[in-house]
């Protein structure tokens, strides 16, 4: 049986038993038959609900996002599709006001789970700019007469999301497509394309992951390129609208992520528990929430996922001056009127520090004067663009390198 069935077949029989469980949940979440009956059933719906909640989603889940605080008064805000592409959506998160903001693109990763995780991040630049995201679509539900989908398309769809924003934007790419950005900035440049963006802000990605190498770098370079293939690339099952395509599984990914931190995970599940039992509503909210969001995982195109193992992990495309576009050299000494600011998390380990500051090196069109580098003390990976130091102090140094570059 091929991975991808192997897998449906688990969670169609898991199915009843999750139903189940969550008749288990409601009937013995409120009790009143006593403090020993009550402690008995508790513990019961709390385990039910541990045991249902411990499942993937593969749908992406909503942005929650319909007002952002401009200048201490709220303001309404829609989503809107700008630009809709075969594999992923320009999304404008338009505000219900005329307001003269600049304009930024936030390139999602394309990275097993969906644009939504930026949510956060999102939500605080939306204070100060006019937000547009790369709302990547599950590839498993894109048809296969759309086409692939690998380093080359990642390039066209980033370059046609700034066409349809217009002159004048500016971007800003979280963790994955740091990389790819680099490179559609350096085609749009070179072309003298009217929509090259003002600025880019580089945040924990991995441009030069030869430099301070961690254990998803170890990870990649422990077998060929063909094994990844062999081993991690499956189609998707019939019943889906992209039945037939070769995709890199989200659930592998999610799998892998969590393997790397599962004492972490475990302790975390314990506590959700703990205060499912102990009523603590508000803590168990905020377990919920991270998990729902943690567990709903997006499938990558076979062509992007292998391209970016061998491109940026193996082979080092971009620092050696190989990374190409439909066949040419990307020349990054083309962005010269692009400014530059890069991040990195102090504790980063899935993007360690110098991984993301390699690309003031590698772009020496930029003049000094526009390049600017940021370590965050005290944060890992999510940090770096969700939570309090991400609003605090991380985000005033983006707003102001995009103010300074407008």
């Amino acid at each position: 049986m091929l991975l991808y069935d192997a897998y449906q077949a688990q969670a169609d029989l898991l199915a009843p038993a999750r139903v189940f469980a969550d008749f288990w949940r409601a009937a013995f979440a409120d009790t009143n038959f006593g403090p020993a009956a009550n402690s008995l059933f508790k513990s019961i719906a709390a385990g039910a609900e541990l045991f249902s909640r411990a499942e993937l989603s593969h749908s992406r889940p909503d942005y929650r996002i319909t007002e952002a605080s401009v200048e201490s008064r709220d303001i309404a805000v829609v989503e809107e599709i700008a630009l809709e592409a075969p594999f992923g959506n320009l999304l404008h998160f338009r505000k219900a006001a005329n307001l003269q903001q600049p304009r930024v693109l936030i390139v999602a990763p394309m990275a097993g789970h969906f644009a939504t995780l930026l949510r956060h991040t999102i939500r605080v630049m939306l204070s100060d700019h006019d937000v547009y995201v790369s709302d990547w679509k599950n590839a498993r539900d894109v048809p296969l007469s759309q086409g692939k989908f690998g380093t080359d398309e990642y390039v066209d769809h980033l370059i046609a999301f700034l066409d349809r924003i217009g002159p004048g934007a500016h971007t800003v790419a979280v963790c994955q497509p740091c990389a790819v950005l680099i490179a559609a900035v350096a085609v749009m440049g070179e072309s003298h394309h009217r929509a090259t963006p003002r600025s880019m802000t580089l945040m924990a990605g991995p441009v030069d992951t030869s430099v301070n190498p961690t254990e998803v770098n170890r990870l990649a370079n422990q077998h060929p390129i063909e094994w990844f293939e062999k081993h991690l690339i499956t189609p998707v099952p019939q019943r889906f609208a992209g039945a037939g395509r070769l995709v890199y599984p989200g659930f592998v990914q999610i799998g892998a992520f969590m393997g790397m931190n599962l004492p972490r995970h475990l302790r975390a599940h314990m506590e959700l528990y703990g205060h499912v039992l102990r009523g603590e509503a508000k803590k168990a909210d905020a377990g919920r929430k991270f998990y729902d969001e943690y567990f709903s995982v997006s499938d990558l195109p076979a062509e992007f996922y292998l391209e970016t193992v061998r491109k940026v992990f193996q082979e080092y495309h971009l620092p050696r001056g190989l990374f190409e576009y439909r066949g040419n050299r990307v020349d990054l000494g083309a962005i010269r009127k692009t400014a530059l600011l890069t991040v990195e998390g102090e504790k980063d380990d899935i993007c360690s520090i110098g991984q993301t500051m390699a690309a003031h090196e590698l772009t020496p069109g930029i003049k000094p004067f526009k390049k600017k580098h940021y370590v965050q003390p005290g944060v890992g990976h999510y940090g770096v663009f969700s939570g309090s130091k991400w609003a605090a102090q991380i985000y005033p140094l983006v707003r102001n390198h995009i103010q300074a570059s407008d």
